[in-house]
């Protein structure tokens, strides 16, 4: 595999959803997240938000182990649950694909963390 299939994927991804659905949204989001991570060695982080002023405004920061981990992830069961249930609460999604500045200092960011 090339390196650049093995380097950590980051992306953020912006969804407006419609007024209506919010509470359904967030509650299989939430489900959604929380199986990633507890089930796909790859999946590093899916950490789903929302802004203060606008809560139909969700966030969610994702970081796979590197690509073939994000495709994996792509066709779990909990992934495609999400997907096709939500699809009509989704007014507009956008995925910003990212790097990072300082890799080392990321590789801290977990450790920190204590329950």
């Amino acid at each position: 595999m090339s390196a650049q299939e093995k380097k950590i994927m980051i992306r953020i991804s912006e969804i407006e959803i419609y007024p209506e659905h919010l509470s359904e949204y967030k509650a299989i989001l939430k489900e959604e997240s929380s199986a990633s991570v507890k089930l796909e060695p790859g999946v590093l982080a899916i950490f789903p938000m929302y802004k203060k002023k606008d809560s139909t405004q969700i966030r969610i920061l994702e970081m796979y182990q590197d690509n073939d981990a994000y495709q994996s992830h792509l066709k779990t069961p909990h992934f495609l649950k999400y997907k096709t249930t939500t699809v009509k609460m989704v007014k507009s999604l956008k995925l910003i694909d990212m790097d990072t500045i300082d890799p080392e200092a990321m590789k801290m960011l977990f450790r920190k963390m204590k329950e």
